[in-house]
């Protein structure tokens, strides 16, 4: 099986960095799109780091071309503007200028899609954010529907509490209903990688969870 060169947004965070880690360890080539690359230790030939931020077209062109799809585990950054929608369109915008198809996002289970029959936890859980953090509860909702009028083929991953953790559970995946409050870091990273051949959901956005 071929191995991708896999641009990865996000990839310093707390579970991009198993992301990486995991893509790393099967062999895959990264390109790490990094705002910070002095505070990164990654001494891996497959790994690439790009300086930038993911506001920032060029920068995430940079990251993009001679890629073969792309991978976004990123997180809202403390004390700015929300940042998925901006990100997201311009990751778009590299997608279809270098020809790349395959765009995989990790967001949180406040999106709502017309699929959904949401328990009453986490629609309980989705109004606490939209009443908490309301502009970027929103704004994480626009960058689902960008990616409905996109002509990517998208998966976007809907997730509970990420347990920073080696250890690997049961793990279900449901285009209606969050069945479980966490999910393994360590599991999320191998979905998300199967995700790249996988084409289940394609133009979904599946909750991802452990039982």
């Amino acid at each position: 099986m071929k191995k991708y060169t896999v641009a990865v947004i996000g990839g310093t965070g707390k579970s991009g960095k198993y992301l990486v880690q995991h893509l790393l360890d099967h062999g895959y080539s990264v390109k790490l799109l990094v705002r910070n690359p002095e505070t990164v230790i990654l001494s891996n030939p497959l790994a690439e780091i790009v300086k930038g931020d993911a506001r920032d077209y060029q920068s995430v062109i940079k990251t993009v071309e001679n890629t073969d799809l792309v991978i976004s585990t990123l997180g809202q950054p403390k004390g700015e503007p929300p940042i998925f929608s901006d990100a997201t369109k311009n990751v778009m915008k590299a997608m279809n200028v270098c020809g790349l198809k395959r765009y995989i996002v990790t967001t949180g289970l406040s999106v709502n899609t017309p699929s959904d029959r949401k328990n009453e936890k986490v629609q309980l859980a989705t109004g606490w954010m939209y009443q908490n953090y309301p502009e970027t509860t929103h704004d994480k909702q626009k960058e689902y529907e960008l990616l409905t009028e996109s002509n990517l083929d998208w998966t976007l991953m809907r997730l509970p509490l990420i347990d920073l953790t080696n250890e690997s559970r049961i793990t279900e995946a449901s285009l209606e209903d969050c069945q479980g409050e966490n999910i393994s870091a360590t599991d999320l990273a191998g979905f998300l990688i199967a995700q790249i051949d996988d084409r289940t959901f394609i133009k979904k956005s599946p909750f991802l969870y452990n039982r």
